[in-house]
């Protein structure tokens, strides 16, 4: 996609999503065909990190975080980016709740040490390290929010460093920096997880 069409896709998104949160529901029905690509890429990127085998598909993951969507009330959409960031937050969601409900949760000797890096490397991963990973981050959160998010956006959500500091009014140069010591804070973490 050139450049004119990505900008005219993002202010379609957006429009639709400010006409939707003010009660247009049709917008919704056209809001659908819009974002389920990107989507479905951000499902395709989630789904390349999990283990082999894992009974959710990447549209179950789609249609899944797209109903949740829908029913959260009260989000005041600020553009595509922040869309998709939501998005890519819900599907991690519904991923560590699935991790949690196989019983990835437990911890026992044969668990393994695995370091942020391993963790995302595009490559299969246990629902462990992804439950490890979550519990990281939502620590991160409660220590730094603007830091997780940008972990979420980055990462999860794939976002480019420029689309992510539009998203939370930064400069592009804090949104490197808060990712490099994410990284670093976060590897920590998962090191002292690992060692417990």
């Amino acid at each position: 996609m050139d450049e004119q069409a990505e900008r005219e896709t993002g202010t379609n998104v957006t429009a639709l999503l400010h006409a939707w949160r003010a009660g247009d529901q049709s917008a919704l029905d056209r809001l659908i065909p819009v974002v389920h690509g990107e989507l479905r890429r951000i499902a395709r990127r989630y789904m390349a990190r999990e283990r082999q085998g894992h009974t959710l598909q990447p549209s179950a993951l789609v249609n899944e975080a797209f109903l949740r969507l829908v029913d959260v009330h009260g989000v005041q959409w600020q553009d595509r980016a922040h869309f998709f960031a939501l998005s890519a937050q819900m599907m991690r969601r519904i991923l560590v709740n699935y991790a949690l409900a196989k019983g990835a949760g437990k911890r026992g000797g044969a668990a393994r040490q695995v370091s942020l890096d391993e963790a995302m490397v595009v490559s299969p991963a246990r629902d462990s390290e992804l439950v490890e990973l979550d519990a990281a981050l939502q620590l991160l959160a409660k220590v730094d929010p603007r830091k997780a998010q940008t972990v979420e956006l980055r990462f999860f959500a794939g976002l480019s460093v420029e689309e992510t500091a539009v998203v939370l009014k930064v400069s592009p140069q804090t949104v490197l920096r808060d990712w490099k010591l994410s990284k670093t804070w976060l590897a920590r973490e998962m090191g002292r997880a690992a060692a417990v």
